[in-house]
């Protein structure tokens, strides 16, 4: 592994889990119903250091970022690294990976749009009026199906091709991981702020998949692009591979 390498997962690390410490005791948003997932938008920040750097740089950064957030938050190491941990890590390598990749886009538009209508049907079967409400049912909708549209525009209008779909890709990936594990730990363990086992099952693990998806996709996709656009002029050096890796 190379010194800038490094020193970028580092630096990675330390931004995003200060990001997150800070932003979550200035506003303390957690999954309507069931707590524990936070509202993320400091998702971005890994996501730029895995396009910019690749994905070891991405994934190792956010893993270790995470880690130590989740520590200063919650203190519960088991579930960090049954849930956290491993979801960045798979995250922002997709993301790092794709963004470095030329990608025929007709097959990503329409498997996405198949996602898409699938995450829809989860939230208005899950989300259902009165344990949610409505309107968590319409929030859900109105950003599941606006990321989509945002991806086509991506896809059909700007050089941004690859981040988008590996921010997409990736983030359905780390947010099943989550749907996944957390619902499995409190099969068997107290989660944080509960006092028992209190365990979540599928429904519980569906919430988190379309609640984490539908919070994180919009920050991912609006501030990323402008961000990274940011860096490259900063840094031609990245700027040119990030023309060669997102131009088609």
């Amino acid at each position: 592994m190379k010194t800038i390498e490094v020193t970028m997962i580092a630096l990675d690390a330390a931004l995003y889990a200060a990001l997150g410490y800070l932003f979550y005791f200035i506003l303390p948003i957690t999954t309507p119903g069931l707590g524990l997932v936070r509202f993320w938008p400091q998702v971005v920040v890994p996501a730029v250091f895995a396009a910019a750097f690749g994905p070891i740089v991405g994934g190792a950064g956010a893993g270790i970022g995470i880690f130590i957030s989740d520590m200063l938050i919650h203190g519960n190491a088991l579930l960090s690294l049954m849930a956290g941990v491993p979801s960045n890590v798979v995250m922002f390598a997709i993301i790092g990976y794709l963004s470095f990749k030329r990608i025929n886009w007709k097959i990503p538009l329409i498997i996405f749009g198949f996602i898409s209508a699938v995450l829809v049907w989860i939230a208005f079967g899950v989300l259902s009026p009165p344990a949610y409400g409505f309107e968590y049912q319409l929030l859900a909708l109105s950003v599941i199906v606006g990321a989509y549209i945002v991806l086509a525009v991506f896809v059909l209008l700007t050089r941004w091709k690859s981040f988008a779909l590996g921010s997409m890709l990736g983030l359905l990936a780390g947010s099943s991981i989550i749907a996944a594990m957390v619902p499995l730990f409190s099969e068997f363990f107290i989660l944080p702020g509960s006092s028992s086992v209190t365990p979540l099952g599928i429904t519980g693990g569906l919430i988190y998949l379309v609640w984490t998806f539908a919070t994180e996709i919009p920050f991912l996709l609006v501030l990323g692009p402008p961000i990274l656009q940011a860096v490259y002029k900063a840094f031609p050096s990245l700027g040119k591979h990030g023309e060669n890796r997102e131009q088609q």
